[in-house]
């Protein structure tokens, strides 16, 4: 991949062009067209300390609306100009969901985005830059594209795969929340919610995708924590999770780090489906139950 920087900046330290090492992003972050995304589900990490010129996307008030669903496409070009980002900008994002932040930036069409090959804890503890103050970039120019319905699924198409031979539907939450234990990963419950999976969907969590120091594993290693029927390239895979950073790091991994084709995030995951009463699920049970 072309590194947006120019031809005269260095390629991002690391064997693989989506990741990009801690030491390259270091020596980048005053440059002009580098832009650090953090990706959070509030702004308490971020307002404690954040990679120095980073700018947060809070997860539930920046990417996804009061139902849970993505944020409009208006909302986004809003999100993605305040940020700072232009066309030719390499965009890096961090924190706790940054494929998330990746897949929509891809979804829209951006050209370079990457993710940050070590943890948030990883990033402090080894003396890089960070900060308290909140970044304000100039505004960003990039004009977000129609969608990339290759790599999006939603409600509906989520329905017809239940039935429909060739598409698998990959459930990457935990256990717990599988087996209809709880609704949120937390253990709470969601008032007029279901707790459950769709039916059909292959339980597949990403535990061990990491190293303790928030790397990626190699492609090698992160193809014996997938089943193989997952890695069958013959068909589709629809991932999904609760709120969609699960399934997004999920597509991620399968399609940038063990190059598997045909992968499709459902966004709206639990979040909507187990909130719709219309939606089959399996097993159930009511909240409060």
């Amino acid at each position: 991949m072309k590194n947006a920087i120019g031809a005269s900046a260095p390629d991002p330290g690391t064997s693989h062009g989506m990741l990009v090492d801690p030491g390259w992003l270091q020596a980048h972050l005053s440059h002009p067209r580098v832009r650090v995304i953090e990706v959070d589900v509030s702004p308490a990490a971020y307002d404690d300390w954040h990679i120095d010129g980073a700018v947060l996307w809070n997860i539930y008030a920046d990417l996804k609306d009061a139902d849970y669903r993505l944020a409009a496409k208006a909302a986004v070009q809003r999100l993605v100009a305040r940020s700072g980002i232009g066309p030719d900008c390499t965009v890096v994002f961090y924190g706790y969901a940054p494929a998330l932040g990746l897949w929509l930036l891809k979804l829209y069409g951006h050209p370079d985005v990457r993710i940050l090959n070590c943890s948030r804890g990883t990033w402090r503890a080894e003396g890089f830059s960070w900060s308290t103050t909140p970044s304000e970039p100039p505004t960003g120019t990039f004009c977000l594209s129609g969608e990339d319905s290759g790599i999006r699924a939603d409600r509906t198409a989520v329905r017809e795969a239940i039935s429909r031979p060739g598409t698998i539907l990959v459930d990457v939450r935990s256990a717990a929340e599988y087996r209809g234990e709880r609704f949120w990963p937390s253990g709470g419950m969601e008032p007029g919610g279901r707790a459950g999976h769709v039916p059909s969907a292959i339980h597949q969590p990403i535990d061990g995708i990491y190293h303790e120091d928030g790397s990626f594993r190699s492609a090698a290693e992160l193809r014996h924590l997938f089943a193989p029927a997952i890695l069958d390239d013959r068909g589709e895979l629809i991932t999904y999770c609760t709120i969609g950073g699960r399934a997004a790091t999920a597509w991620f991994v399968l399609t940038h780090l063990i190059g598997r084709d045909r992968v499709r995030v459902y966004d709206g995951s639990w979040a909507e489906w187990g909130r719709g009463p219309e939606n089959p699920v399996t097993p159930w049970m009511t909240a409060g139950s």
